[in-house]
């Protein structure tokens, strides 16, 4: 039924512009997020290069992101200065990375409470500044007439044609409480920037292998691939195609480590520094990447599937379906492809776990056999099952013998581990099947594994094995036996 508007009441329910504001800094971005989501509009922009620099000044320290796109009018800049400037239902230009029409203020607010955008077009500059605390004094969306003097890197600024510039200042969830004499608070500065760069090799790698040029002070940033393309040992997987082409997804088996350079296996690692976290989807939206190494739901990270890592394009036109985010950083596929997408994920899983399994079983022929050491053995009391912990097992064994006065009280303190071990509540939860029992360190960082083996490792040599034995040894001790993959990486 339509409704006759021209016979109802209405009310103005504008919103308060400072509160609105401030609602737009709780959107949840990082700063490498609020970088990429600048430097997205700057792509659509028809760039070819992109700067990012920055005066270190504590807590009046200043960012800035440099283009040499179209540019804007005096009008054009502010209508891209209005939140919502487009709406997320108007059609977008093929090549557009925009979305809601919100990035460059949410992006933006979200690390300062002041920023600039000054633009040039045809050599004629103009430029606006949004100050969160002058909006709170007039309570009125209203920007102000102002640039900041004194940045030297904006001067190349000056001889540019066209192109854009967007300064950020007041950042005061990223500076507020350092000082510019302080070398702690520039060094975890610097860090940070840091994280920028890897972060922005990672999205835009695409865009950087075909010729775009992005500087983080007057440094160029190469390109991270996720995929290894190019590397030996590589085993990309056929691409698939959904939703009548538009969608593609392509799976790729990453080399294993004993293919792999020292340099080449830290360059697997990327951005987190972690072949685990890096495993899963990589779902990406006109080539810039949205998601990084996520499986979407569909699965758990585990340390088997590190070499998985699944290639998703779609177009700009899907972000309702896919459920962008303003972000960028979030994306749902819809429930019409969940099962070919399924498919695909579990045959590159499959491909990438026979990698490891085929490794292990090199690894366990090559290797002698030993004596297994398991951590619990099950014992009989009064014609009832116990469990109790080995103290043979080599961790333990060590530990009571370093423990000295306390041996005692260590050993009273296993005795109750082992009487309360909830037999009936496992063997409950087993029966119902409802969720599978994860094995060891399953969806865990498995950086204290490795620790505790390199550490049995180094013994073991001191001891006077080879390492060869030493290795052998250690696949025998659980749980490194379902870790078979870290034995490579066990040094002296």
């Amino acid at each position: 039924m339509e409704i006759d508007y021209t016979k109802i009441a209405t009310a103005s329910a504008e919103p308060e512009a400072g509160s609105m504001i401030e609602t737009f800094r709780a959107i949840g971005y990082s700063i490498e997020t609020a970088i990429a989501d600048i430097i997205d509009n700057s792509i659509s922009a028809g760039a070819k290069s992109i700067w990012i620099d920055y005066v270190w000044s504590g807590p009046d320290t200043i960012i800035g992101i440099m283009d040499d796109g179209c540019g804007m009018t005096n009008e054009e800049l502010i209508q891209a200065m209005r939140p919502g400037s487009i709406s997320p239902l108007t059609e977008r230009a093929e090549h557009d990375l925009g979305r809601f029409g919100l990035g460059l203020k949410t992006a933006s607010f979200s690390q300062c409470r002041k920023f600039c955008v000054a633009s040039r077009k045809n050599y004629i500059e103009s430029y606006w500044t949004w100050d969160l605390d002058f909006v709170n004094n007039v309570e009125a969306w209203k920007l102000i007439k102002y640039k900041p003097d004194g940045i030297d890197f904006t001067k190349h600024f000056d001889e540019l044609k066209n192109g854009t510039v967007v300064l950020w200042w007041d950042l005061d969830r990223l500076t507020k409480d350092t000082q510019v004499d302080k070398e702690s608070s520039k060094a975890d500065f610097f860090a940070t920037m840091e994280r920028v760069k890897k972060h922005l090799s990672m999205v835009f790698h695409r865009y950087i292998e075909e010729g775009l040029n992005i500087f983080l002070r007057d440094r160029k940033i190469t390109h991270w691939d996720p995929f290894m393309i190019g590397f030996e040992g590589l085993q990309p997987r056929p691409k698939t195609f959904l939703e009548e082409g538009k969608v593609s997804i392509k799976g790729f088996v990453l080399p294993h480590r004993s293919k792999l350079s020292a340099e080449e296996y830290n360059y697997g690692r990327g951005p987190k520094d972690s072949w685990t976290a890096h495993q899963g989807f990589y779902v990406y939206r006109n080539k810039r990447l949205l998601v990084a190494g996520d499986w979407l739901g569909l699965f758990k990270q585990e340390v088997h599937y590190d070499l998985c890592r699944i290639r998703i394009d779609m177009p700009n036109n899907m972000d309702d379906e896919w459920q962008i985010d303003i972000k960028k950083s979030v994306a749902r596929p819809p429930i019409r492809i969940r099962d070919p997408i399924l498919a695909v994920a579990k045959d590159v899983r499959t491909k990438a776990v026979e990698v490891y399994r085929h490794k292990g079983k090199v690894v366990r022929r090559k290797l002698a056999k030993n004596e297994y050491f398991p951590f619990w053995e099950e014992k009989t009391r009064h014609g009832k099952r116990f469990y109790r912990l080995n103290r043979e097992h080599p961790m333990l064994r060590e530990f009571l013998q370093k423990a000295n006065d306390h041996a005692k009280q260590f050993e009273k303190v296993l005795q109750f581990i082992e009487e309360t071990v909830p037999v009936p509540l496992i063997t409950l939860h087993e029966n119902e099947n409802e969720r599978p029992h994860g094995q060891p360190f399953e969806g865990k960082n498995h950086e204290v594994v490795l620790e505790v083996m390199q550490a049995i490792y180094k013994k073991l040599i001191t001891e006077g094995l080879q390492p060869e034995q030493a290795k052998a040894r250690i696949i025998n001790m659980e749980p490194f036996n379902f870790y078979l993959e870290y034995l490579e990486q066990l040094e002296i």
